[in-house]
This record gives C-alpha cells, sequence and structure tokens, in this order.
C-alpha cells in the first residue's frame, strides 16, 4: 500500500509541477502577464522536481524515503520564495534582486540608444492579475506548501 502511495505521489507532484508551470506559461504568452524575475525564480523549484522525479522514475532502484524528502524541501524553499515575493508585493519589504526600474544611467549617447530599445524588465511589485485579492505569488505559497507537506509525510510512510 505503502509503495504504491509513494510511487503514485511521485508521478503526481510531477504531474503538478507540470500543471503549475503550465498555467505560469499560459498566463505568460496566452495572457502577456510578463513575469518579473522573481516569478521566474519562482518556476525553478517546479522544474527541478520534473527533472529529478524523471530522473528518479528512469533509473528505478531509488530511496523513495530519500526522494520524498528531497521533494519536500524543494517544495518548501519553493514557499519561502513565493512568500519572499509576496512581501515585496505587498512592500513589505525591498527586493534583493534588481526586479527592474534600476537601470544605470547611460553614460554615452549609443547607451542611450540601446537603452530606449530595449524593454525594461517588470517590476516585481507589480501585481498583475488577482483571484480573490490574492496574487499568483500568494497561490504559489499554499501549492507549495500543500506539495511540500504531501511529500514529506509520503517520505515518512513506513514500508
Amino acid at each position: 500500500m505503502s509503495y504504491l502511495l509513494r510511487f503514485h505521489l511521485l508521478t503526481s507532484v510531477m504531474l503538478a509541477s507540470a500543471g503549475a508551470l503550465g498555467v505560469a506559461l499560459i498566463a505568460q504568452y496566452g495572457y502577456q502577464l510578463n513575469p518579473c524575475e522573481l516569478c521566474s525564480y519562482q518556476r525553478i523549484p517546479y522544474g527541478s522536481i520534473i527533472l529529478f522525479g524523471g530522473l528518479a522514475l528512469a533509473f528505478g532502484g531509488w530511496n523513495r524515503a530519500a526522494v520524498g524528502y528531497l521533494f519536500g524541501v524543494i517544495f518548501f524553499v519553493g514557499a519561502a520564495l513565493a512568500f519572499y515575493h509576496t512581501g515585496v508585493e505587498q512592500h513589505w519589504w525591498q527586493s534583493a534582486t534588481s526586479c527592474g526600474g534600476h537601470q544605470p544611467m547611460p553614460r554615452s549617447l549609443a547607451e542611450l540608444k540601446v537603452g530606449l530599445t530595449q524593454s525594461m524588465s517588470k517590476q516585481c511589485d507589480d501585481i498583475d492579475w488577482t483571484l480573490f485579492g490574492f496574487s499568483m505569488s500568494v497561490y504559489n505559497i499554499v501549492a507549495s506548501l500543500v506539495l511540500s507537506t504531501a511529500c514529506i509525510f509520503s517520505a515518512r510512510l513506513k514500508g
């Protein structure tokens, strides 16, 4: 029973990760909700779950508990990153990244011309979309914490 739960949990979290990345890409390319730098960073945990999960399934003899704990930690880091982004959006703190708008002054007319042709990166505190008053980063916190808890719970199962 626990073997099936762990195997299905692995494939489930990989599918959930693919779904989260799919939603992000549809929002970006289908609805022109361009991501800021922190939004892009929040995609990394989902991509790493797909990569490591695919490797675990491909090689077969993997330690299910270790993979469960690893995935739990990866999702927890993703939740922490999403929480950090939410704090930037809500102006609880400043972003440590450039997050757009902090471009150096041009030193010559040539640099100015190049700068005018490049698009500015999106500010990390600009919220383009909300549902029930919550941004995508808030939903990412919840999803990442649920997935982290499920992975750690699965890793703790005997058998």
